[in-house]
């Protein structure tokens, strides 16, 4: 049973049309869409995911984390174990010493909330083999703490640990056992740690887009809503939850995009239409518009493209606020271009991620290719040599499906390892990453009639994605290798050169 109410958007005075808009508007763009979750009037009005993701799959949620963070922060100063202007070497001695810079003893944990903490980046980042909450202790420090907006995973990071020292427990399960079982937080979910056995309350949330929903909805009714039981309870301090979504710092300028240019709050970012977000790295996104009553959480993957998370905001922006009452047209196309009335069944039709496709552009001088005119010299198995790389392959071997359907693969070999990757070409294949262990779904398209591209899309705590270019020459091939993914994967990138065995 749903912990949310559910109506059609009719119900909420929101069009059909505006909905398939965002999905369509997206579908055309480079955006790769995860789930797609909306509310009005607090009534859920939508709820998708593209396959193969689901309901149950836990994502990894990023910066969201940071939310939560916050939130941990608050229960222990409800309770007392912390003050918020208070220093935060008062509760890590452990790491203060005479060499302590002046600048980090004067950070409060009020700085490090509002993202004024007196370092530019993120400290564990300079050496990730050493202790990463102590690192944000000695790393020298950039500025005066208080004072400007930098962007510091390293500080939720200790604020995280804070939680969990006083807590005595994981920061997830603080949370959960003190507010948000009451909403029916997802049970599986958790949260990475990092390799001092620390949460990762910067970025290592993994949980549902419905989890995310719901905490979404705790802030927006400043932490008191009607729980599981029926009962009514405030589960956050109102006005921490006040103080954390209103506009205390200035972002304007690191922003990248203008979604991100609109001010800061406690661990929480502010958005263009006068309310919050919950902002997390690859489009993992919880945007909250009061004057709407709306909330819109989305889970994607826009790691690698410039101003990707832009592209879901305005989406979301223009179908759903700028243009919500608008019509269809005597064509039966809205004015926008996005859709036709037919596109109305991707409200009820299941959703997956797409197979790679060409930029409509390409279309004018080089069609998408027929896989069935796959050229025959590189049809079936091929087996190439590989001279000396970074990655340590030394053979490649590729299998084409005669008709160019069905699945494919591609395998790399390493004396007695190999590692196969399947795909499609024109479908999605899933499959589990060689190495990693992490689920994936891939899929390939010709753009040349010799060049083939393969696009990974990583499924679990390394939400990202592998691509391959080979390019086939007579008896030879080059391989260019790019994995967008923050931490593993480095086997798979750069270049390799082989020859037909």
């Amino acid at each position: 049973m749903s912990f949310f109410e559910k109506a059609i958007p009719s119900d909420v005075s929101l069009s059909e049309e505006s909905i398939v808009n965002i999905l369509c508007f997206l579908q055309k763009s480079p955006v790769t869409l995860h789930s797609l979750l909306i509310m009005k009037n607090d009534k859920l009005i939508y709820e998708k995911y593209y396959a193969p993701y689901d309901e149950d799959n836990l994502h990894r949620m990023f910066s969201i984390s940071k939310s939560f963070t916050a939130m941990g922060i608050s229960l222990l100063a409800d309770k007392g174990l912390v003050e918020l202007d208070k220093s935060i070497c008062d509760y890590f001695p452990e790491y203060v010493d005479e060499n302590t810079h002046p600048f980090i003893r004067m950070t409060t944990i009020r700085n490090m909330l509002q993202m004024r903490s007196p370092h530019a980046s993120t400290t564990y980042k300079v050496c990730m083999k050493t202790d990463w909450v102590e690192s944000f202790f000695k790393v020298a420090p950039t500025h005066k703490p208080g004072t400007v907006f930098h962007y510091d995973t390293s500080a939720a990071h200790v604020l995280c640990a804070l939680v969990e020292k006083l807590s005595g427990k994981d920061l997830l399960t603080f949370l959960k056992d003190e507010a948000l079982h009451y909403v029916d937080f997802s049970k599986e979910s958790y949260m990475v740690k990092d390799p001092f056995g620390v949460s990762m309350g910067g970025s290592g949330l993994m949980a549902t887009p419905m989890d995310i929903m719901k905490f979404l909805f705790i802030l927006y009714k400043k932490g008191t809503v009607t729980c599981n039981d029926g009962k009514v309870r405030t589960l956050f301090n109102p006005e921490f939850i006040e103080e954390a979504t209103r506009n205390i710092t200035d972002t304007y300028m690191t922003a990248p995009v203008a979604s991100e240019a609109q001010g800061y709050g406690m661990q929480i970012w502010m958005n263009q239409k006068g309310g919050f977000t919950l902002y997390g790295m690859g489009g993992q996104l919880g945007i909250c518009v009061p004057s709407e009553k709306m909330l819109v959480v989305t889970t994607a993957d826009t790691q690698g493209l410039q101003g990707g998370n832009q592209i879901i905001y305005d989406a979301i922006y223009e179908n759903l606020i700028d243009n919500k009452n608008d019509g269809n047209d005597k064509d039966g196309k809205r004015a926008d271009g996005f859709c036709n009335k037919s596109d109305g069944s991707l409200l009820e039709k299941g959703l997956a991620i797409a197979p790679p496709h060409l930029p409509e552009s390409y279309s004018i001088t080089f069609p998408e290719f027929d896989p069935e005119k796959i050229p025959e010299y590189i049809r079936g198995n091929l087996e190439y040599n590989l001279t000396e790389n970074s990655s340590g392959f030394e053979k490649l071997s590729l299998f084409l499906s005669p008709k160019g359907s069905g699945q494919c693969y591609i395998e790399f070999k390493q004396g007695n390892n190999s590692y196969r990757i399947a795909f499609g070409l024109g479908s999605m294949v899933r499959g589990i990453f060689p190495i990693y262990e992490t689920r994936y779904v891939a899929g390939g398209i010709f753009t040349r009639d010799n060049v083939l591209y393969v696009k990974v899309h990583l499924i679990g705590e390394s939400v990202g994605s592998v691509h391959f270019q080979l390019y086939f020459g007579d008896d030879d091939v080059v391989v260019f290798m790019k994995k967008i993914e923050e931490t593993f994967f480095k086997e798979f990138e750069g270049h390799l050169y082989g020859k037909l065995k």
